[in-house]
């Protein structure tokens, strides 16, 4: 920790006897005095301009903030893992599930015995449904427990001696292991399975693997009942986000955690049930090579960095895309059915538009997302029509908007909101909240005129918040009238808060892998919001009534597919699907059930959607013990890991000596590619030493000129 000791500018002022004598010693000239008066002028606007940064970050490592930081050890050094990590991700696709083996290894480096603790990203909606731990030769399958009853045996495992895997859920998209009494230089792996629904979006599939996390802003006050010393994280928990600690992994550079760690080996399987006619990946260098029907998928080089998500697509054949789609399964005696049915709306009408763009312009946008960032819009900018009225707001710490209220897509405008957009640059903090409300608010407009257009926002971000439940609180509460659409920025945005508040917004989301990617997405996206919408959409399972999820369809844009999953129904009658579309009239398409296919997993994917619209109910309030019971037993039974059940592997005989001392390592995540060094966070106690040199300073600085000004009224 590095001290600095501030001596308090009344000491620095000279003393009366002091100045009588060198008054006495001889007058200082006239121009040698206003030549001291000039330096001292100067010194004065230079310390103006390097205080006031300085102030800066030392108020954004404090409560307002993301809260402590840390950054380096007490030597100054920058502190690299003693643990390394390697993983291995075995993906195959069947149909619209995609079953994932994710391995990672912790090997200890070091000649301690070590606590590994790694937070790491997995799809948005993922279901982590197995776990096993590998040490030596001896394979240990986890088991689901309560999330208390896992914390509980894994501390007294980790106590005793005993090697203890447990990985538990902080968020849909964001998990923990620890893994307590790693040997000095050997490995030990754990395996999770999960798997995760394949994204269908106007005749292509795709399938995101993320691999690390971009730093999130932490809003709210620092909790007064937190120890002041750092435990977990490089945040501290606050009023807005309790777990700021848990879920603020250290983000350093690939050369701070050796050649051979943070590395990924990936394999992916594609069995789509149709002819597959081309496989690609914005983010990777990949290799396809097809058998039949299967494809098999891989990164040109064996191991890729966790830098940044792994994005495939792939589209079926020409003719072969899938208008309607049915899946059966049977588990435990119960029967479970998904079905996919793409409306094929196209008659391109178009109708008047208030578009609101809002830009994220934080810190975490620094770098390539910025601009990223910027060419989105400026894309979004170029569909506007004539009739349509449009606004852009930026936030960081601050919420700003372009104009008053929308204005119409006229030359000027645009022309002035370009130049606005390009002059834009990322810093501060990520206060999502009061944009939200800023472009959901749509008061200004109230006449007759309004009603008849149709109200957009577009949220360009990477999503990088810690307090996303009250984000999507305020965006359920405050929507009105309008459509809200997410565009994810940057090689490892949230996407977790990118779906669920499309969802909430009634809107649809996308991402950008890179600046090659940006047409293909942004495209897609925009031509969604200017087509025809089908609202009002009714499912009827033959008739029949049955624990349906999700359990009210939004609105469907053009390629959209609905998709529902069932429980309790076998496989016969017909499924009937109805909707409005925007000139009033009715849309209507029916699909046989006993054409279903077999599927896998489909208990496993209804028991996720059933888990999240339990804990829906908490954006409104705190979840009640009764929706925490019924969540914690649905995790239990579908062996799910859940926001109240945790996965625990443990060994039955000590390994490590109790008098052997156990050190734990926080193993960091990589810097997310193409974001720039200003987001790394490293270990250290955060000092505000700097801002108490510059105060120092002043002091000194108004010392100088009051003996000046003294002078020159004794001369």
């Amino acid at each position: 920790m590095l001290l600095t000791h501030v001596v308090p500018s009344s000491r620095i002022v000279m003393s009366a006897g002091g100045r009588n004598r060198l008054l006495a010693s001889g007058r200082v000239s006239p121009r040698l005095r206003r030549c001291l008066e000039g330096i001292s002028l100067w010194l004065a606007v230079l310390l103006y301009l390097f205080v006031h940064p300085v102030y800066a970050e030392a108020s954004d490592t404090g409560p307002e903030g993301a809260g402590e930081m840390h950054f380096v050890d007490e030597a100054g050094q920058r502190q690299g893992a003693a643990t390394l990590l390697s993983t291995d991700y075995k993906v195959t696709v069947s149909g619209l599930i995609a079953d994932t083996r994710l391995r990672q290894s912790f090997r200890n480096n070091s000649q301690q015995w070590r606590e590994g603790v790694f937070v790491f990203p997995l799809p948005e909606n993922a279901s982590v449904y197995g776990m096993t731990m590998t040490a030596g030769e001896r394979v240990i399958v986890g088991e689901i427990h309560e999330k208390q009853e896992a914390k509980r045996q894994y501390t007294r495992a980790k106590d005793e001696g005993r090697k203890v895997a447990r990985v538990d859920q902080q968020r849909p998209n964001l998990f923990t292991t620890r893994m307590a009494n790693i040997p000095p230089g050997e490995t030990i792996t754990v395996e999770l399975q999960y798997q995760q629904a394949v994204r269908y979006q106007s005749g292509e599939f795709e399938l995101r693997l993320p691999t690390t996390m971009t730093p999130r802003y932490m809003p709210g006050q620092a909790l007064d009942n937190q120890p002041a010393q750092w435990s977990g994280g490089w945040a501290m928990p606050t009023t807005e986000v309790p777990d700021a600690d848990q879920i603020s992994p250290f983000t350093v550079l690939p050369e701070d955690v050796g050649p051979d760690s943070h590395r990924a080996a990936i394999d992916l399987e594609i069995n789509a049930g149709l002819p597959v006619s081309r496989v690609s990946s914005p983010s990777h260098r990949i290799t396809s090579t097809w058998n039949g029907s299967r494809v098999e998928v891989a990164p040109e080089s064996d191991a890729v960095l966790m830098d940044r998500d792994l994005v495939v697509r792939w589209a079926p054949a020409r003719g072969m895309e899938p208008s309607a789609a049915v899946f059966h399964e049977q588990w435990q005696g119960e029967d479970y059915l998904l079905a996919l049915m793409v409306p094929g709306l196209d008659s391109g009408q178009r109708m008047p538009r208030d578009l609101v763009f809002v830009i994220d312009t934080s810190g975490s946008m620094a770098g390539e997302s910025i601009r990223q960032a910027r060419q989105s819009l400026l894309r979004g900018l170029d569909t506007l029509g004539p009739d349509d009225r449009f606004n852009v707001i930026q936030f960081n710490s601050q919420t700003h908007a372009l104009f008053m209220d929308t204005v119409a897509a006229n030359g000027n405008n645009i022309a002035r909101a370009r130049r606005y957009v390009q002059g834009l640059n990322a810093s501060g903090g990520t206060e999502m909240a009061s944009a939200l409300d800023a472009a959901l608010d749509d008061s200004g407009h109230r006449d007759e005129e309004s009603s008849t257009r149709v109200r957009q926002v577009v949220f360009i971000t990477d999503g990088a918040v810690g307090n996303e439940a009250a984000l999507f609180s305020r965006i359920s509460n405050g929507l009105g009238r309008s459509r809200l659409f997410t565009v994810g920025i940057g090689s490892a945005p949230n996407m977790h808060f990118m779906r669920e508040a499309a969802r909430y917004g009634r809107g649809t989301y996308t991402a950008i892998s890179d600046l090659s990617d940006l047409e293909r997405p942004l495209d897609e996206l925009f031509g969604k919001m200017e087509a025809p919408v089908l609202t009002d959409i009714s499912v009827s399972w033959d008739g029949r009534t049955t624990a349906a999820f999700p359990g009210r369809i939004g609105d469907l844009f053009r390629g959209e597919p609905m998709v529902q999953v069932v429980r309790g129904l076998p496989a016969d009658g017909e499924l009937q699907v109805a909707g409005r579309m925007p000139d009033g009239s009715q849309w209507q398409q029916s699909l046989r059930l006993d054409q279903a296919a077999k599927g896998k997993g489909l208990h496993r994917h209804w028991a996720k959607h059933k888990i999240d619209s339990l804990m829906d109910r908490g954006l409104t309030g705190r979840v009640d013990d009764e929706v925490q019971a019924e969540v914690t037993s649905l995790g239990l039974k579908h062996q799910l890991m859940t926001k109240y059940t945790s996965f625990l592997a443990q060994e039955k005989t000590p390994s490590r000596p109790l008098e052997a001392p156990l050190t734990t390592d926080s193993v960091p995540t990589l810097l997310p590619a193409g974001s720039q060094g200003t987001m790394l966070r490293y270990p250290q106690t955060a000092t505000l030493s700097p801002l108490f040199i510059a105060i120092g300073l002043v002091g000194l600085m108004f010392s100088a000129a009051i003996t000046l000004l003294q002078r020159r009224v004794f001369s």
